[in-house]
């Protein structure tokens, strides 16, 4: 939950910011999707990691909404659907990457404080 929270909430400020400063570029949203995927890979605890490659997408959706063009609910609803169809490279390649990330992060020996915890005293 967290980490959904933390890519959803992040994506959706960083959207508000490509709004602002770039009048909501496509290309600029995409570029800074990228480095949240990491981020939240990164971040997430070891026993959430396959959970990573699934928050990313939520993430960049809610983050879309404030460059949704349209009017209205359906108006933006459109907007939104029509978004996530014209950047569904980068949203591909984000999530690519937060899978990639908690696949090495899993395959990675755990840290010598964990390995410590479980050895069984003679």
């Amino acid at each position: 939950m967290g980490a959904g929270l933390f890519c959803a909430a992040l994506m959706f400020l960083l959207g508000c910011l490509d709004q602002l400063l770039f009048g909501g570029s496509p290309t600029g949203y995409g570029v800074l999707f990228l480095p949240v995927c990491v981020l939240t890979a990164v971040w997430v605890r070891r026993g959430d990691l396959l959970t990573s490659p699934v928050v990313v997408p939520i993430g960049f959706a809610v983050g879309l909404l404030p460059l949704a063009e349209g009017d209205g609910f359906l108006g933006t609803l459109v907007g939104l659907v029509t978004a996530l169809a014209a950047q569904a490279l980068w949203l591909y390649g984000g999530t690519l990457i937060a899978g990639v990330t908690a696949l090495l992060r899993r395959a990675a020996p755990a840290p010598a404080r964990a390995r410590a915890g479980r050895r069984t005293p003679r």
